[in-house]
């Protein structure tokens, strides 16, 4: 099996670099150029193998043409890899890059480069007319590419003209998409299929997207932005992973790899073995040095609420790269879910001098206001972000977030549904939408939101439990158990809330026995985190008093209990006291019938107090 030297990987990423900023893919072009720089120096500085194609670097267009022979040597050496025995038989094989003809004429290389700074510089309309005359896939990349982008800006100027009237459509409509599909509807050049891609997409013609981006890697696997297209189509984890043997590259390649560290973030649904993933790419013998892997890394740990180690990774992130930007927004969401209200404070100083103007930053200074819980001043700034940037999911999110805080459900479920507009994908605001409709007291609108949230994320405990929550708010306890039920698994095994909602249901459903059960657990965690008696008083007391009621109920069991709890200072004391002299008076007459046994057995009284009847509230969730 050949596999690509280091010397061949870093000339494709120095190819994918040329090739990616010559059409205008700027985005792309900096994902490769920081990928590249996180290679050791001396891996950089190594000459790639020889071999016959290397020739075309001598041509008179060298200067436009420099990398072919190490990026044909990369994708050369690919099909021997995927094209094993195991190989999808559906997987395209990977094509050599055409890089058109050898030579181009002094004007068209003058135009290309014009083109190129036009791009730079954002002069979209002016780009089509300037390579009108020109051949080379590169121009017809551009012409399409500029196009679309200044359609682009006319759609949202459009929309910002008819802001908050009723002419307004809840996004942008860029009716000249279909047209710039019908110009490369045909094409089999990489970056046109990629084009072709982008505006499938766009139309939601979801499948025939992913076909084309997947068309595009094999023809230029280099090229992040298809890799990114690719994600956006990907609507779960089981398609994903459904789709991984379609692609034209091995899944232990380190672009597979990335693209499906990326694409479990989109979802955000990743596991411990993306960690693994990006240990493994940041090691010594691949990219030690990059930082977009470690973000990744950040991300992940993020999601897997491991919230200490990912403020740590991100720590080590902006050492590297202090004024970075990107990112800044899931920083500060760590930062306030662990109440780190001193380093938020500094963060959105800091990056406010830097750039005010980015969205990222001003969802920075949102989160600080709404952890100092002045929620109105955090709104404006979250809408600042959406107006810089109308498809930026957190602001809607969080801004939802904040209405939710100040009771404005209606203003909630608006910012909400933007975001599932933009990203149906996105767990967080179908949850959201079930917050808002549950503080209307809809709870079956609610209920219908929490159950998409939870088929985003089947193992989050708060998704079944406010499921669990909206069921008995319904009456339908039985549900509730389930749903209550279904949510301690992935739960930690020493919460202790779900079951105390547990004990209350069954309580109510008169399931006495299973109820204590529950009560019972409470007093066993709590006694083994060495936790205060007045987190577990009440269920010491239910676990009590049912032993007293049954026959042949475990008095020792229920004489411990009691003990702690009247030997305390918590608010049960007296009655824990009342119900020890009965538990000292049931032992008495077991005495009694051990000793002198009669044909008539001597009842317990069932004088012994009730459960107590007490709810136990929902901690607040955001």
């Amino acid at each position: 099996m050949a596999i690509a030297s280091d010397a061949d990987v870093v000339q494709a990423l120095r190819t994918s670099i040329r090739e990616c900023t010559n059409r205008g893919l700027l985005h792309a072009g900096q994902w490769s150029s920081e990928l590249l720089l996180s290679i050791p120096a001396s891996k950089r500085n190594t000459k790639p193998l020889k071999n016959s194609n290397q020739s075309r670097s001598h041509s008179p267009h060298a200067s436009g043409n420099a990398g072919h022979s190490a990026a044909t040597t990369q994708t050369s050496t690919q099909p021997s890899q995927s094209s094993s025995s195991t190989r999808h038989p559906h997987a395209p094989a990977l094509v050599p890059f055409d890089y058109g003809s050898d030579e181009l004429n002094p004007q068209e290389e003058d135009l290309l480069a014009t083109a190129r700074i036009c791009f730079e510089t954002r002069e979209y309309s002016r780009i089509p007319a300037l390579v009108v005359n020109c051949v080379s896939p590169a121009a017809r990349c551009m012409s399409v590419y500029s196009r679309f982008l200044l359609s682009e800006n006319n759609a949202i100027s459009d929309w910002h003209k008819s802001n908050a009237t009723r002419n307004q459509p809840l996004e942008p409509i860029n009716d000249a998409i279909q047209g710039l599909l019908q110009d490369v509807v045909n094409e089999t050049d990489p970056f046109l299929l990629l084009l072709k891609a982008i505006f499938l997409s766009r139309l939601s013609r979801r499948e025939e997207a992913i076909e084309a981006a997947i068309l595009s890697i094999a023809g230029f696997p280099w090229n992040w932005t298809s890799w990114t297209i690719l994600t956006s189509c990907i609507q779960d984890g089981e398609e994903l992973t459904a789709l991984l043997p379609l692609l034209p590259l091995p899944p232990t390649h380190p672009l597979v790899q990335m693209f499906q560290i990326r694409t479990l973030n989109e979802l955000q649904s990743p596991t411990e073995n993306e960690i693994a993933l990006c240990d493994r790419l940041l090691g010594a013998e691949n990219y030690p040095g990059s930082i977009w892997l470690m973000v990744q890394r950040a991300i992940t740990l993020y999601h897997l609420h491991d919230f200490g180690q990912a403020e740590a990774q991100f720590d080590r992130i902006f050492a590297l790269d202090p004024s970075r930007i990107d990112h800044i927004d899931i920083l500060s969401n760590i930062l306030y879910v662990t109440n780190n209200r001193l380093k938020l404070t500094r963060l959105a100083n800091e990056f406010l001098a830097v750039d005010k103007n980015r969205p990222e930053v001003c969802c920075l200074v949102g989160n600080h206001y709404s952890l100092r819980g002045e929620h109105v001043k955090a709104i404006k700034y979250f809408r600042r972000a959406t107006q810089l940037d109308r498809s930026y999911l957190s602001a809607w999110t969080l801004m939802g977030h904040e209405y939710v805080e100040i009771k404005n459900s209606h203003a909630a479920i608006e910012a909400y549904r933007r975001a599932v507009n933009i990203n149906r994908k996105d767990y967080r605001a179908w949850y959201g939408l079930g917050q808002a409709y549950e503080l209307l007291n809809m709870h079956e609108y609610a209920l219908h939101y929490y159950q998409y949230a939870t088929a985003l994320r089947p193992y989050d405990v708060r998704l079944w439990q406010a499921q669990g929550m909206c069921y008995e708010e319904m009456g339908r306890l039985r549900d509730a158990v389930e749903c209550l039920k279904r949510a301690l698994i992935p739960a930690d095994p020493h919460e202790i809330t779900i079951n105390l909602m547990l004990a209350r249901i069954h309580r109510d459903l008169n399931e006495h026995a299973e109820a204590v059960a529950y009560h019972r657990r409470v007093v066993e965690v709590c006694q083994a985190d060495l936790r205060p008696v007045q987190d577990y008083a009440k269920s010491s007391l239910e676990v009590a008093a049912y032993q007293l009621k049954i026959p042949n109920g475990d008095l020792s069991l229920a004489h411990d209990y009691l003990q702690r709890v009247a030997s305390s200072n918590a608010e049960d004391v007296a009655r824990a006291v009342e119900m020890l002299k009965l538990v000292e008076l049931a032992r008495m007459r077991e005495l009694v019938e051990i000793t002198d046994p009669s044909p008539t057995k001597i009842e317990r009284s069932n004088s012994s107090p009730d459960a107590a009847d007490f709810i136990i509230p929902p901690g607040p969730s955001r």
